[in-house]
């Protein structure tokens, strides 16, 4: 099934979404959020709109594992578990905490709905018809690979809980956020993202893996460092020395 024609089809597709996104959000931050503005359609919620859009990356992955010749292997399933550890907690937890009523674009929300459909059915299937030796689990790359995704996992969901703190149950605005990471760079939440699919793709060593690692960069790099543009033209105060998103370098 990896081999089939809809599947370099797809794939081809990926590593041109990553090609296409970074120079267009470079110019065009996502409307949604800080940079939310009018003229992109219809709106909803944002709870909702997250939801919607993330869900495909829980169910779709899920069952087109589910049906590979080698789902029941060990380092399949440990590479399911790695993706389903970060969707649900993206898809559900992330929306319920999330403070303010914010709204997005339903144009952003479906653009969103359909990468994620492509995307989860080219790596699950990937990884559940691939072959994977057993004793990859011991290799040095595989070890590395899970640690970053552990690490980055772990620093996206700090430097969220506190962006989440900075308001006030009801309030909104924005404020400098401070601790952590965030003394470094402006948007910790985005590179311990980017960090997770890197070290995914290390572990799982798949074309599909390492396309959506490049589209993670692709689409998050532009937003962090329109974030410390937002930043350092709205608050004369913010920090001179934190950086966008690499300490010390961009």
């Amino acid at each position: 099934m990896d081999g089939s024609l809809a599947y370099r089809i797809g794939l081809c597709a990926m590593f041109a979404f990553a090609a296409l996104t970074f120079p267009i959000l470079l110019r065009i931050p996502a409307p949604y959020g800080r940079h939310r503005r009018p003229g992109f359609g219809p709106e909803i919620g944002a709870r909702l709109g997250w939801v919607l859009m993330e869900s495909p990356s829980v169910w779709l992955f899920a069952a087109v594992f589910a049906r590979g010749p080698h789902a029941g292997e060990a380092v399949p399933l440990l590479l399911l578990g790695l993706w389903e550890l970060h969707y649900l907690q993206r898809t559900f937890v992330f929306p319920l905490l999330m403070r303010g009523g914010g709204r997005k674009p339903l144009l952003t929300v479906a653009l969103a709905f359909g990468f994620n459909l492509l995307n989860a059915w080219l790596n699950a299937t990937a990884i559940a018809w691939g072959r994977f030796a057993p004793a990859r689990l011991a290799e040095p790359s595989f070890l590395l690979g899970v640690l970053l995704f552990a690490g980055g996992f772990g620093l996206n969901v700090w430097s969220d809980a506190i962006l989440r703190r900075l308001r006030a149950p009801g309030e909104t605005g924005y404020k400098i956020p401070r601790g952590g990471l965030f003394r470094l760079v402006t948007s910790p939440n985005y590179l311990g993202e980017i960090v997770e699919w890197a070290g995914f793709a290390l572990a799982a060593c798949t074309l599909p893996s390492l396309a959506f690692a490049l589209f993670t960069f692709a689409n998050l790099a532009p937003r962090a460092w329109a974030h410390h543009r937002w930043y350092r033209e709205r608050f004369p105060d913010y920090p001179p020395e934190r950086r966008a998103l690499i300490p010390g370098l961009l």
